[in-house]
């Protein structure tokens, strides 16, 4: 089906296609005509499936009409995690309205208030913002909402889980009550179905449309997945040897804590291997310049906590390394998922420790297959991690 029959005019359908997109994805194909109907949306799609697109376009082709913004309004915003995928999110919203008369702007941490102040007393159509920044301008009044139109939640999931739930209920209270709705979430989670009953006064989950792509989530079958058990004393010798001695050209390594990410890039400088870390604590400019540098190839090994595992498109990555197994079969999933990305092939290798048999279960268990297991000669193991138990149900849910 082309983006033309999913109710999109022709100035969108030209900017999609310049950019290469040929037929609309399965959440777009579901997703475009609800939202240009002006229902409000539940949606369950995970990262890499075309969600951004899914409620950007439907907002653009609603927007393309005559219409003078007052100063420090806004139409539509779109609330995101983290400060890279607001970035990511608003570049995606300039590059489908180039041939439209509508204006967007990211805003987030990290960096000077000022300028963001001073682009919003015009007004901007498509507001893209982290949710700190957001309540910092609205507090500073830089910004009213009274003529907003379109809420979306972006990574719905993601906002739960780093704990934003606080700032989005004084968000909500800033809003209209008469606005449409649209959350997107990579996994369905108590919080999130919270998050949408709450949404809206008249009960969102009562109402709005619901649909749900891969609602079980699934790995990339083009992702070549392989581990290795190591002892957590040897896990940054591991690391050297596997970059050395098979020539990696390139890994994004996740690791759980932010002072582990600088500890292990000093590790590695000792070894002669350069690489650099981007954590929550890095400034938004030097984690902008890293990125940049990353992507370009010049730095080739990247190590990254969780933060930067959605929202990062980095294009034909070969490799990610798990140098800490995540405690959550969705994030393993959603990591590994930075490579293998439009249909290339990918390689995702994880470090296992003995405390992380638990873990490694709950991740095969939702895989539905064992991860292969590699040795590696001069890293013998003094905990050994036990045969894998597919079936392994975990009792707690901590």
């Amino acid at each position: 089906m082309p983006f033309a029959k999913l109710g999109l005019s022709s100035p969108l359908v030209q900017a999609i296609t310049e950019l290469g997109y040929k037929t609309p994805t399965p959440i777009q194909t579901q997703a475009i005509p609800v939202i240009l109907s002006g229902k409000d949306l539940i949606a369950t799609a995970q990262t890499g499936t075309g969600k951004t697109g899914a409620f950007v376009l439907p907002i653009l082709e609603r927007f393309n009409k005559v219409r003078t913004l007052r100063g420090k309004r806004i139409r539509a915003l779109i609330l995101v995690p983290t400060r890279e995928l607001a970035v990511q999110v608003e570049a995606s919203v300039a590059l489908y309205s180039k041939h439209l008369n509508l204006s967007s702007m990211a805003v987030y941490g990290g960096v000077g208030s000022e300028p963001q102040k001073e682009r919003l007393i015009e007004g901007v159509d498509i507001l893209v913002a982290t949710p700190g920044r957001l309540l910092d301008l609205a507090h500073q009044r830089a910004l009213h909402f009274d003529e907003l139109e379109v809420l979306v939640f972006d990574e719905a999931d993601r906002m739960m889980d780093m704990g934003f739930i606080g700032d989005i209920n004084k968000i909500i209270e800033l809003l209209p009550e008469t606005r449409q709705n649209l959350l997107f979430s990579a996994t369905m989670t108590h919080d999130v179905r919270t998050l949408a009953c709450d949404f809206s006064d008249n009960k969102m989950s009562d109402l709005a449309t619901e649909i749900s792509i891969s609602p079980n989530i699934k790995a990339a079958t083009n992702i070549k997945q392989w581990l290795i058990t190591v002892d957590k004393d040897t896990k940054s010798a591991l690391l050297s040897h596997l970059i050395n001695e098979q020539k990696w050209d390139q890994a994004l390594i996740f690791i759980e804590k932010k002072h582990g990410a600088a500890k292990l890039v000093d590790q590695l400088a000792k070894r002669g291997i350069k690489a650099d870390s981007i954590h929550g604590d890095r400034s938004q400019a030097m984690r902008e310049k890293i990125l940049a540098e990353f992507k370009s190839g010049e730095l080739k090994y990247l190590v990254a906590t969780g933060v930067a595992a959605r929202g990062l498109d980095i294009g034909e990555l070969s490799r990610v390394v798990n140098y800490d197994l995540p405690f959550k079969p969705e994030e393993y999933i959603h990591r590994i998922g930075r490579t293998g990305r439009a249909g290339a092939s990918g390689e995702a290798i994880s470090f296992v420790a003995m405390g992380d048999f638990k873990n490694l279960c709950a991740i095969e268990r939702r895989l539905t297959h064992i991860i292969e297991r590699k040795e590696i000669a001069g890293f013998p193991v003094r905990k050994v991690v036990p045969v894998s138990i597919l079936n392994y149900v975990r009792k707690s849910n901590r």
